[in-house]
């Protein structure tokens, strides 16, 4: 047994250290220790407690911990954080029974500097240092047949976690097993974080933090409680958090202010905490972002999307942005304490070296971003690279191991805590191709895959057989440590993902309406627990207007997030409108039920196949529950035969992991293409399609033609 440390703002270094060194040698007990956290609000003011920990062997133990030898008042201080904190848990129905607490609260002063305690005892106040600490500990019983599972709830309570998670807007339910009761009920199972994620909240790091992480293992909201954390603690700095999509800002808002609510009290001060998008915009201080106010602060001039488009070419807008404006600003000015950055994969990595020159001296950068970006070999580049080198030439960042269990710089999220195995595995199969039929003449379906194999064991995958090297056939499944049961045990796996083939568009429309208006006349859902991908960004405007105007007949209403709400927007909180979106602007969000119309788009898209799969894999990993695929014709049948393998497979990875030349080959065959570069290919088509004619009509003969040509044609065909 062991005690996981959680590290908050210590005022009390030294005997903060020493209480984790007593307390991690020990191996009696179990549990979870809390430096410098959490703060309460009082009629006083905010309360810190020292450190805290919670034990199924002994319940909550509260540490009054003293610097030096001064131990005045040690007794009057316990009575007080066990006063506070007792009130603050009986907030809390789950821990309670009648009037009482259900979990018992010690107290103890911990002076490590002194060595004779005697001297300074108060009668029934526990005093130690470090030799007697285990001893006095050990004092503190619980007997409890339900400790472990009291534990949860009162480090739930304590994290201040479950009040986030859950959605904003209360259930209305009386069916026991209706989806909305399923989904009520998901909800409270993921409302605590794992240690990781705690840990990743509430620790500190000066300099730059990276979080890794899947979709669905909790990025943002471990970013967004980061950052009103830290606000809590220090209301007086400067914090911003970033991001590339707007829909994501209302989302961020509700996260941060809910959090902070709950642990001080108030509001947070939205002037020092500030949420703002990574371009931004000079229409207005509501659309102000990282690089405008950069551009601002610098005497620089603010390049739009336009702008940045005819300066610096398509494809290198905001990266040719970010290069100027730290080619040319004169004489930095650091104004952010800390930067916060979402979605770092969707942005240039110039973009954080940006965020890091905005920062104090010492300051702290904490980027997150989903390790698939890396399939279309554009991964953010380590630390070293992105952030530059000193003049001696030693890196400005790494995150090198240095040892020490905490605090880390580097965090990979393994568990995935929206999606259940069979949609994870689904949106993977999809993504990559395993399960695609190869094209004439290749030797694999694969559309791409990691360069590093071992990636795959970091976002929680175990190898059932075989190998995670080039050339070998492997197995790969996720464990219930990754993808917790309760996250699909609630309904039938036919239930959790269903794909659907229509004849053409207008059965579609029939079909996922008629749905919708099941979902919410008896099913119990809310119209922000449904969600509508389309996964072509550029046709999402005229693919969903067929649904939306059915949906208005039945009296159902609906919204196209960005454009019937300003961009900040995604669902309508408080309003009855069910959600349709195109897959860009779906990122960030979630939904208990997710339609994907026009799936048939994904299966053997012409332009850009692997951003199309990683558009594919977005969409059906946004869903928190339930996932329905539809699409019509063909390539709709061939995509949904691709999901038939994986089902039939237990929906386990089998594949053979291609070398690295295969590889490259992948990223040469399936990489993204520019609207110039398909004119050109279409018109050699064109070239070439007329020439098969003329020589099959017998306009044109084999002997008309260059021999060397004629050779040189056979020998790419053959290759």
């Amino acid at each position: 047994m062991s005690v996981d440390i959680v590290r908050g703002t210590s005022q009390k270094p030294v005997s903060s250290e020493a209480l984790v060194k007593v307390v991690s040698q020990q191996s009696a007990w179990s549990g979870r220790l809390f430096i410098g956290y959490p703060i309460y609000s009082t009629s006083e003011g905010l309360q810190m407690i020292d450190a805290l920990l919670v034990s199924a062997e002994m319940g909550v133990v509260v540490f009054d911990l003293i610097e030096g030898h001064d131990t005045d008042d040690y007794g009057v201080r316990q009575d007080d954080s066990a006063n506070k904190l007792e009130a603050r848990l009986k907030f809390h129905q789950a821990l309670m029974r009648r009037r009482d607490l259900m979990v018992p609260i010690h107290t103890i002063s911990f002076a490590p500097a002194l060595r004779n305690l005697d001297s300074h005892r108060i009668d029934d106040y526990p005093l130690a240092n470090a030799p007697s600490l285990i001893q006095a500990l050990n004092r503190f019983t619980w007997s409890c047949p339900h400790g472990q599972d009291m534990c949860e709830k009162v480090l739930s309570a304590i994290e201040h976690i479950s009040t986030v998670r859950k959605s904003g807007l209360s259930r209305s339910v009386t069916e026991e097993e209706s989806r909305g009761a399923k989904l009520e009920k998901l909800e409270k199972s993921i409302a605590t974080l794992d240690n990781i994620q705690s840990q990743t909240v509430m620790e500190t790091v000066e300099g730059v933090q990276r979080i890794r992480g899947l979709a669905g293992s909790g990025k943002t909201i471990v970013l967004a409680l980061k950052a009103a954390n830290l606000h809590a603690y220090h209301p007086d700095w400067r914090i911003a958090v970033t991001f590339n999509s707007r829909s994501l800002k209302d989302h961020f808002r509700r996260l941060i202010n809910s959090f902070h609510m709950d642990q001080t009290g108030a509001e947070p001060d939205w002037d020092k905490l500030r949420i703002v998008s990574a371009w931004g915009s000079w229409k207005g201080k509501d659309r102000e972002g990282i690089y405008r106010e950069f551009c601002r602060r610098h005497g620089m001039a603010f390049l739009d999307f336009g702008r940045a488009r005819s300066r610096f070419g398509p494809g290198r807008e905001f990266e040719g942005a970010c290069e100027y404006a730290l080619a040319y600003a004169r004489e930095l000015e650091p104004v952010y304490d800390a930067v916060f950055v979402d979605e770092a994969q969707d942005l240039p990595p110039i973009f954080l070296r940006l965020c890091f020159k905005l920062l104090k001296d010492p300051g702290r950068l904490v980027y997150a971003y989903d390790e698939l970006q890396s399939l279309r070999g554009i991964s953010l580049p380590s630390p070293e690279e992105i952030f530059g080198k000193n003049e001696d030439g030693s890196p400005k960042v790494r995150f090198d191991d240095t040892g020490h269990p905490a605090p880390r710089r580097d965090i990979m999220l393994s568990k995935c805590y929206r999606n259940s195995k069979p949609v994870l595995a689904t949106a993977f199969a999809l993504g990559f191709g395993i399960y695609r039929k190869p094209s004439h003449g290749a030797e694999t379906g694969l559309v791409q895959m990691f360069d590093r194999a071992h990636i795959w064991e970091d976002i929680g995958y175990r190898v059932r057989a075989g190998a995670l090297r080039d050339g070998s056939a492997v197995t790969l499944d996720r464990s219930e440590d990754t993808s917790p049961g309760f996250l699909e045990d609630h309904s039938d796996p036919d239930d959790l993902i269903r794909f659907v083939t229509f004849r053409n568009a207008d059965e579609q429309t029939d079909w996922v309406t008629e749905a919708i208006a099941e979902n919410l006349n008896k099913d119990e859902l809310r119209h922000d627990d449904i969600m509508v991908i389309n996964p072509d960004p550029l046709s999402t405007r005229l693919a969903v207007e067929p649904v939306r105007r059915r949906l208005k007949e039945m009296g159902i209403k609906s919204h196209l997030a960005g454009v019937d709400t300003d961009p900040n927007t995604f669902f309508k909180p408080g309003k009855a409108s069910v959600t349709l979106t195109g897959v860009h602007r779906a990122k960030g969000n979630e939904a208990g039920m997710v339609y994907i119309i026009n799936a048939q788009d994904c299966h053997s898209a012409v332009r850009n196949l692997a951003s199309v799969r990683i558009g594919l894999f977005t969409a059906i990993t946004r869903s928190k529950a339930w996932v329905r695929v539809l699409g019509f014709g063909e390539s709709m049948a061939m995509l949904k035969a691709e999901y038939e393998k994986l089902k039939a497979r237990r929906f386990e990875l089998q594949f053979t992991y291609p070398t690295s030349e295969q590889r490259e080959q992948l990223r040469l065959i399936h990489k993204d293409r520019t609207t110039a570069d398909f004119k050109r290919f279409r018109n050699r088509d064109r070239h070439l399609d007329d020439l098969l004619y003329e020589l099959e009509s017998g306009e044109v003969q084999i002997e008309d033609l260059d021999g060397e040509t004629i050779a040189r044609f056979r020998n790419v065909l053959m290759e």
